[in-house]
């Protein structure tokens, strides 16, 4: 895509949604780093609701170490892999007091250390509670990028550097969550609705679907 259509493709998106933010629910840093960590393979619908109560009672390390590994699989048992979930969340839980004073740190090589954490996840992170210019590809980012000619990458990490490139400084703040939320509810995986897209005119994808009678 030409710079002046990722360019009009933005501004597109900032028009419609200037301020987009995250669907997973959060308190805090530590709640979100979290809760990014559970929504791996998992809806942030369903993640929301098995944290509604957890993070009424959890909003630091230092209470999840005491409410345990067990107690947290009973909030987050409706979650694919819930066991490994809670072991990780547990074990950086004990990292984050032990080294960093129960906070989270802000740097992405402490972020990608902690059990469970990959660079999706300190990119989330990083971008939402502190505002940096990240581009976090999941799924829907990976997806949307090759089917609307942002990227051909074959990877999310070389997606995610193809962005870095391309999108307007101006935008990047906010450009994962657009993607996302795209991704999410216009551009979908089985059948876009292209009918439904204000930017249909400018993607690259060709079999453009029409809307339902």
């Amino acid at each position: 895509m030409k710079p002046a259509a990722v360019e009009q493709l933005f501004a597109r998106f900032a028009a419609a949604d200037p301020h987009p933010k995250t669907e997973l629910n959060y308190v805090n840093a530590y709640t979100l780093l979290v809760a990014v960590v559970l929504s791996a393979q998992a809806t942030d619908a369903g993640v929301n609701r098995a944290t509604d109560a957890l993070f009424k009672k959890v909003t630091t390390p230092q209470q999840m170490l005491k409410l345990g590994e067990a107690g947290l699989k009973e909030h987050i048992k409706t979650i694919g892999l819930f066991n490994s979930k809670a072991k990780n969340v547990i074990a950086l839980s004990q990292i984050l007091v032990d080294k960093y004073k129960g906070e989270v740190p802000r740097e992405r090589e402490a972020l990608e250390a902690l059990p469970g954490v990959g660079r999706k996840t300190a990119n989330v992170v990083l971008n939402v509670v502190w505002g940096e210019k990240t581009m976090a590809v999941d799924t829907h980012i990976f997806r949307l990028a090759n089917r609307i000619g942002l990227s051909k990458g074959k990877t999310p990490l070389a997606v995610e550097l193809d962005l870095l490139k391309i999108v307007p400084d101006k935008y990047m703040q906010h450009a994962h969550h657009w993607l996302i939320l795209h991704g999410r509810y216009i551009c979908k995986a089985r059948r876009p609705e292209c009918w439904r897209c204000i930017v249909a005119d400018l993607c690259a994808f060709k079999p453009k679907t029409k809307a339902p009678d």
